[in-house]
Parts: C-alpha cells; structure tokens; sequence
C-alpha cells in the first residue's frame, strides 16, 4: 500500500504513535508518506519505503494566525495526487482530520478518491473537542471519516459519550518496540545516581497539570520517609518552574533530578525500579508502557485506559486520582525486595501483549477492509 500519516512531528504520545506505526508499515514493504510542518522526532530515512513532505506555512498581514489547516489540506492534495497514494490516516482530530476531510473533497472534485482513516489519541477529544467553539467541526470530522480507530476502550467510550458518532469506533491499542525498549542491564550508570544503593523512582512527562506532578513529588517525599529512595523528573513543561519552587520548599532537592527532555528515554528507564504515574487523564498510558518493556512496574491512578495496561497487584498497582497515601504505600509495597523482581518480571510479560508485532498486522488489516468497504460503498 502506499499511505499518507499526517501528524504532529512532536515529542507527544500521539506524534510518536504515528511515526513508529510509519516506520514499521515501512519494515513490511509499504510505501509511507509522511507530510507535516517539521520532520517527525523518531524519523528516520534508513528504509527506501518513507518520505516526508513538508507543509509550507506561509504569513500573511491579513491572518492573525497562519493558515496551517488550509496549508495542509492542499499538501495532503498534492501528495496524494503525484505519489498516487492509497490510503490517508490522520492521527489527531484537529486539525488533521478536519483538514483530511478537505483534502478528500478537493480531491474528488478532481476524479480522485481516497479513504481516510482517523485516530483518536486522547487529548483531541478530552480536552479539545470538548471546547464549543470546536466541537462541531470533530464530529463531522469523525464521521465524515471512512475509518476511526482509538488507542484505548477507555477512549472509545468516552468519545461515544461526548460526540454524536455515526461509524463504529476499533480499538487498537498503542504499541511499543521491544527492540528498542528493553532492560539494558546498566547498573553503573544508576551507581552514578544512587550512590548507597538507593531505590530509583522516575517520571517522564510533557509537565502539564494534567500530569499531577505535585502528587508524584508528594508520593516520592512519603516513600523517602520509610526507605531511602532517589527520583528521576524526565521531561519539562509549564509545571517544571512550580515543580522546582515545590522541591526547594520540600528540602528534597538532594533526592530529585530534573532531567529535562531526553529523546532516547529508553536509556534512563532501565535504571529505575518504579515508575510513577499519578495522571488525572490518560487515554492509554504510552509512558508507563515504556516503562514496563524495561521491566519497571507502574504506580498508576487508575483514569481512562491506564487499568486496561497497567494491571492492580501484578504489573503494579492502580489508585484512585489524588490518593497520595494509597500511592506511596502501594510503592512501599512494590519496592520490598522480594516482591520487586516478580513485579519487573510481570511487567515485561505485559508489555508483550502490545508488542509492535502485535499491534502492526492490527492496523494492517484494518486498512484493507477500510480500502474494500470504500470502493464497495462507491460503486453499491
């Protein structure tokens, strides 16, 4: 197949979701066209199968704010046409797939007609969709969608219940690459961190309120009042400055490190031996996922499709959002020595179940019958 990803090229679950699907969809043979305003972070051109075209945002004196929809739905046009592309899949709502729906208009205005596939990721439906003076033009998005998938069932219901859908939503779940994700064994580098033999805790995110980093910096101040214990902050956001005033008040600067962006977070995840996830919101979980393909279990509230991953008692354990002495004591339990080795190890076996291997042939047949319902409904 020759396919379309339109996506944002960010650090974002969404964004990655979308370049690793690209990048695997390239593996098996197919033709993968990449077109978005910047080069996707995890692209990579080392198979003759992907491409990326990029969007050309032009400023006017006349918009406020530069037209990137339009800008995009017309290079949506342009690739399919001269690429002669067999397939778009969009990954976010908006703008992609509203400027999908566009592109797919123009197009057969020109005697070319193509299926669109959306994917729903979480925070283009909890929290923009949900804005009135957006909600209109995600539905008739969605349904004007040939295909709509969400990475959770969590996130299926929940779109169900705030938008008037007319198509059936699949679930397929986020995946992860076990190639890439893995427990590397490297011991000397976390004896550079945790000098006395201390326990690691970490926590990666894009810092945003909805991450509750106070509650992981609360979690972590109880769990050093039982045992001795260090803490990874691994990502940066509009939080971090409150986050490091909060540190400072705390006196537990000495224990916590700001690490700041890391592309190749696969290499800090196998030094740790929990990872913290007290989230408000999360659609599925795509951090906590990484974290447990390098053997770390997960304390986790339990919103949205975080208990679909992380499993109560054997991968980790799930609290109720804002349970900070729920959470602490659950880590208290996971770190004991003899519980911490089966809880890595059930980990890892979970972490298997969304295996890129395993999710890939998922998409893959998911395109072929989207492609074969379109034509038949064209020519029905």
């Amino acid at each position: 197949m020759k396919i379309g990803i339109v996506c944002y090229p960010t650090f974002g679950g969404s964004g990655v979701v979308a370049t690793e699907l690209g990048k695997g969809l390239a593996k098996l043979g197919h033709e993968i066209h990449f077109i978005t305003y910047s080069q996707p972070i995890r692209l990579d051109f080392f198979n003759e199968n992907l491409y990326f075209h990029e969007v050309d945002i032009q400023s006017y004196p006349l918009f406020r704010y530069p037209p990137y929809e339009s800008a995009l739905a017309s290079k949506m046009v342009d690739v399919v046409k001269h690429e002669k592309l067999e397939l778009l899949h969009v990954h976010y709502a908006i703008p992609h797939a509203s400027a999908a729906c566009m592109a797919q208009q123009i197009l057969k205005g020109q005697g070319i007609e193509i299926p669109v596939v959306t994917t729903l990721h979480g925070t283009d439906i909890t929290l923009v969709g949900k804005d009135p003076s957006l909600a209109p033009v995600v539905t008739f998005s969605i349904n004007q969608s040939n295909g709509i998938t969400a990475v959770s069932e969590s996130l299926k219901q929940e779109t169900l219940s705030l938008f008037d859908i007319e198509k059936p939503i699949e679930v397929i779940y986020n995946f992860i690459d076990l190639d890439r994700f893995k427990n590397t064994r490297k011991d000397h580098y976390k004896k550079a961190i945790c000098r006395q033999g201390e326990k690691l805790l970490v926590h990666t995110s894009n810092f945003r309120k909805v991450k509750r980093l106070e509650d992981v910096v609360k979690i972590f101040r109880k769990v050093r009042q039982k045992i001795p214990v260090k803490m990874l902050l691994v990502g940066d956001g509009p939080e971090r400055t409150s986050i490091e005033r909060m540190c400072r008040k705390l006196g537990a600067c000495e224990d916590i490190r700001f690490v700041g962006k890391v592309e190749a977070v696969e290499d800090l995840l196998p030094l740790a031996d929990g990872f913290l996830m007290p989230s408000e919101k999360e659609s599925f979980g795509l951090a906590a996922l990484e974290a447990m393909a390098c053997e770390v279990p997960v304390i986790s509230s339990n919103a949205g499709g975080l208990p679909e991953l992380n499993l109560h008692g054997k991968t980790g354990f799930l609290s109720e959002v804002g349970d900070i002495d729920g959470m602490a004591n659950n880590t208290l339990k996971m770190l004991q020595d003899d519980q911490l080795p089966v809880f890595k190890a059930n980990a890892l076996q979970r972490a298997r179940d969304f295996s890129l291997s395993n999710i890939l042939p998922q998409y893959e047949s998911y395109y072929y019958n989207i492609i074969e319902l379109f034509y038949k409904e064209k020519k029905g």
